[in-house]
């Protein structure tokens, strides 16, 4: 059966099944669109360029008519986890009738966690979906179904990046105003924070912004110009102590949830834009209350579409597992551009380690970009590890605060030798605490890394070079943080791939089978 699914709203993207195999999940943000970007007609004729037939199925994930959850549903809807929340009907489409299926965002996120996952069909799991909006525990039964188990607290997504703008002096006082990127933000904050160390104001504040119902919607900063915090700055030390304490706070509520109602020791799936924080994920592990953890690459709403796929799927043919690969999006695109400021030779992984151990900064393209938001060694800036001044000079490359984290990228056979870890962690998914001073880049101020691991299974290319860099620094380790302009998601052609190299001050770039140096 072949699905042609599609995610509106941000994060918007089209996805493609074929026999249970995903074809391709091409995102509207990548190839240098802005961030969260909607569906466009660019976008959809990108997708139509690798379908070679009309579909059985037209999906479209539940969605609503404006900006926030509560507006009016579109299709499926946003909310609900049951299959009362199906369309199912007949429409033509360019000339065929089709099946258009479509059900809410919230199964999208259930089925697309379900249906990555490794764990057989038939394989109960607990569900954990946690976003903007959704903070809730689900049971998926043997047969598929799903039951909520209980919501926990409404907006936690919205309400962690509420916090950020509460501090932000740039951040208007304006009701319902948003910002995608202040969530990352205040994860890369967290980590300077000292815990337990809330005052009773700050246990009053963090109570008031957790017991909100629809934070955007009903609280504007301005409500809060009493607090100290107000307009404080974000990189003040009492602000990074509250982020750690109202972090830790939020998690807390979870973990009680869970620990109180999920006790049967099943594997817990999470997804949801709450799943990229990798200071949660970790904790989920050490939890010790799920026989396994799986969390999907695109587990914010870039895997909406592959979700709701999956569901459609499900629904049609009882097959609700697929096979995939993260690096199903688009082939890298050779347009025409002026290459004169760069000498071009054929790759070499010894010169290009040599390179790399010279302090030298290059962009590295392989292949298909990654579905989801992190870059996984296919779009990606990578330099040395080792000197605090690389953590700096790649900040300044991407244009970004002085306390972001830089993520390294490490050999899978290493992991242990660096890092204390949870086994493989492909997604970037993870915190891990760096067991070395060696590496003074990737190491965050509280000590800990966000590492991706690669084998020869999982990306052959990246491996060859990491190899090579650990023949000649003796660390299998480098930095990876993702290739793209601010703003903008994967550079995925070579014209602007020249332009940021040229304007940003990158030493050279390989793309696939040729390594380019800066004259």
């Amino acid at each position: 059966m072949k699905i042609l699914s599609y995610k509106a709203g941000h994060d918007g993207h089209v996805a493609y099944l074929d026999k249970s195999k995903l074809q391709f999940s091409i995102e509207a943000e990548k190839d240098s669109w802005p961030r969260y970007e909607v569906v466009t007609p660019s976008l959809n004729l990108r997708a139509m360029e690798y379908v070679d037939t009309i579909p059985d199925v037209v999906a479209i994930s539940g969605w609503v008519k404006g900006f926030h959850s509560v507006n009016d549903p579109v299709e499926g809807g946003y909310y609900g986890e049951g299959v009362n929340t199906i369309v199912d009907r007949t429409q033509n489409f360019l000339g065929k009738e089709v099946h258009l299926f479509s059900s809410s965002h919230e199964r999208s996120h259930i089925l697309g966690a379900y249906g990555m996952s490794p764990f057989p069909q038939g394989q109960a799991c607990y569900a954990l979906i946690w976003e903007g909006s959704l903070g809730c525990f689900y049971h998926i039964d043997e047969n598929v179904h799903v039951t909520k188990i209980g919501s926990v607290m409404a907006d936690p997504g919205n309400k962690y990046a509420f916090l950020y703008a509460l501090a932000d002096p740039s951040f208007p006082i304006h009701k319902g105003f948003f910002r995608y990127s202040d969530a990352g933000k205040l994860m890369a904050l967290v980590s300077y924070g000292k815990p337990n160390s809330a005052s009773d104001s700050d246990k009053e504040l963090i109570d008031f912004i957790l017991s909100q119902k629809a934070i955007l919607l009903d609280v504007d900063k301005g409500q809060l110009r009493d607090s100290p915090y107000f307009n404080i700055g974000v990189e003040s030390e009492q602000f990074k102590n509250l982020a750690r304490n109202f972090s830790d706070t939020l998690f807390q509520r979870f973990h009680d949830f869970a620990k109180e109602h999920l006790t049967e020791k099943l594997p817990l799936l999470i997804a949801g834009g709450c799943g990229l924080n990798c200071d949660w994920n970790s904790e989920w592990h050490n939890t010790g209350l799920f026989s396994d953890i799986f969390i999907p690459p695109c587990t914010n709403d870039s895997g909406s579409a592959i979700g709701t796929a999956i569901d459609a799927q499900r629904h049609y043919t009882g097959e609700a597992k697929i096979n995939w690969s993260v690096y199903a999006g688009e082939a890298f695109v050779h347009d025409q551009t002026d290459l004169s400021g760069f000498d071009a030779f054929d790759l070499d992984y010894a010169q290009v380690s040599d390179f790399l151990k010279n302090q030298n900064v290059i962009a590295w393209v392989q292949g298909k970009y990654e579905i989801g938001p992190r870059a996984l060694g296919n779009r990606s800036l990578i330099a040395a590890p080792f000197t605090k001044e690389m953590h700096a000079r790649l900040n300044k490359i991407k244009n970004r605060e002085g306390f972001r984290p830089i993520a390294p990228i490490c050999l899978e056979t290493d992991m242990d030798a660096y890092f204390e870890n949870h086994g493989p962690s492909p997604y970037m998914l993870h915190f891990q605490k760096v067991k070395t001073n060696a590496l003074k880049t990737i190491t965050h101020v509280d000590g800990s890394a966000r590492a991706q691991t690669v084998s020869d299974a999982t990306n052959p290319e990246m491996t060859k070079l990491l190899t090579q860099f650990k023949s000649d620094t003796g660390y299998g380790v480098l930095c990876n943080t993702s290739l793209n302009f601010n703003g903008t998601g994967f550079i995925n052609r070579m014209s602007d791939l020249v332009k940021y190299a040229t304007n940003a001050g990158l030493d050279g770039f390989v793309v696939e089978d040729k390594f380019y140096k800066k004259k």
